[in-house]
């Protein structure tokens, strides 16, 4: 009895001044959501999540950018989630992210992730400024001390595209993704020639055949003139069938790739199982993925060798520790999904989560014009192929919001694009 009454004592002891720390604070409410959509005076469609609460000037911002649906996530902001959120107790995190998730019943569509993770984002902002942290040491502290991240280098021809990961080795990089002529490229039969229907399609059209061709002996030209040194990465975006997919995996194989991103459609995903069963290519995959449905299978039998969520698309910085800590269980690594149209806010969410786990396998790049570190304070540097945030409370990021109001989010340009790219045939050939 003596022994159990000290050891109360004692935890009692060592809890006191956390307890008078927290009991020292006012109860937390949820007293104001705004929707900010920008194009930061370019061409971004970017939408920020503001949550206000009851103590004067605590505030969060999460990413909802939405390339596509910009308009949709807004009006979803204001009209559906805004009046559930208000006056609810922002420090209950996990709480309040499961009740958003089922708050519509139906989960997981692209516009609910996309709300839920700016909320969760916002969330963790804010218990990082209360407290007085950054958030990577509310989640469990650095295992390393910046963040590596791969560049993106392309070209009009294999010359081309050597020259470009050259500059990219040489200011520093140690990952580099390389193109021939952008998504598809290097299987891109040019306007007007080929075999086609009379009077269909004659625009630029894309050719498995060629591609599986094209792609390897670029790979292999690169390893011939810069060595085995830079880590090469190559995205596929789903073009080839599923039994072309598993061939270029097999052709791929020698010149070892750090990963071969999207090289199956997220309907095919079973085929990956039959590329492991026949080549080591490591292999990435995720970022058309919106529910745990899709990535769960893949990491936990280990058929694919990194997860590509987006932060901003599956659940914020609560899920991305979440698959995280299942790709640690299964020896999957993680490359939080970027690309062009993303922002600031959800790329620090991600540096957050980056410096945190021991899953950690690579991030993308993505530079943003000096205009928008003024427009949101905060935004992350890059240097000879590292991220660098601040020491901040919180996120570390804040936003001028009356500078990306003045600049509304532009009308989606009509007809196809890069996401509607058609074969010889005139048939679609899926992103």
């Amino acid at each position: 009895m003596l022994r159990r009454e000290f050891t109360k004592a004692a935890l009692a002891l060592a809890a006191a001044p956390y307890l008078r720390a927290t009991k020292g604070l006012p109860p937390l409410k949820i007293t104001g959501v705004k929707a900010i959509p920008t194009s930061a005076g370019l061409n971004y469609q970017w939408v920020f999540l503001k949550i206000m609460t009851s103590e004067p000037g605590l505030y969060g911002i999460g990413s909802a950018s939405n390339l596509f649906h910009t308009a949709a996530v807004v009006s979803a902001i204001e009209k559906q989630y805004a009046p559930f959120w208000i006056g609810k107790d922002p420090e209950r995190i996990e709480d309040l992210w499961q009740s958003t998730n089922v708050r519509t019943y139906w989960r997981n569509s692209t516009i609910q992730n996309n709300v839920l993770s700016a909320l969760d984002m916002a969330l963790w902002d804010i218990k990082g400024k209360r407290a007085g942290m950054p958030v990577y040491d509310l989640i469990g502290g650095k295992v390393r001390d910046a963040v590596p991240i791969y560049a993106h280098a392309d070209g009009r021809d294999r010359e081309q595209v050597v020259e470009n990961v050259k500059k990219y080795m040489d200011e520093g990089y140690r990952h580099v993704r390389a193109q021939m002529g952008g998504y598809g490229g290097g299987g891109m039969i040019p306007a007007g020639q080929g075999s086609r229907p009379l009077n269909g399609f004659n625009g630029v059209a894309f050719d498995e055949d060629v591609y599986i061709e094209v792609i390897p002996k670029l790979f292999e030209y690169i390893r011939v003139k810069l060595g085995t040194e830079v880590k090469l990465l190559h995205d596929v975006h789903e073009h080839p069938t599923p039994t072309g997919a598993v061939e270029l995996a097999k052709r791929l194989e020698p010149y070892h790739m750090f990963f071969v991103e999207d090289i199956l459609a997220p309907e095919q995903i079973d085929w990956f199982r039959r590329i492991k069963q026949v080549c080591t290519t490591p292999l990435a995959m995720g970022e058309l993925f919106t529910s745990p449905h899709e990535y769960v299978p893949l990491i936990s039998e280990r058929v694919i060798d990194f997860v590509r969520n987006r932060i901003s698309q599956t659940g914020g910085i609560t899920q991305a520790k979440k698959v995280a800590a299942l790709c640690e269980e299964f020896g999957v690594r993680t490359a939080w999904q970027e690309g062009g149209d993303n922002d600031p806010v959800n790329q620090i969410a991600a540096y957050h989560v980056d410096l945190t786990i021991p899953s950690f396998g690579i991030q993308e790049e993505n530079h943003f014009p000096p205009g928008v570190h003024d427009l949101i304070p905060g935004t992350l540097k890059l240097e000879r192929g590292y991220l660098y945030g601040n020491d901040a409370p919180g996120m570390g990021i804040e936003i001028n919001e009356e500078a990306a109001l003045k600049y509304p989010p532009k009308l989606i340009r009509p007809g196809d694009d890069w996401t509607t790219g058609r074969g010889l045939d005139g048939s679609l050939v899926k992103p």
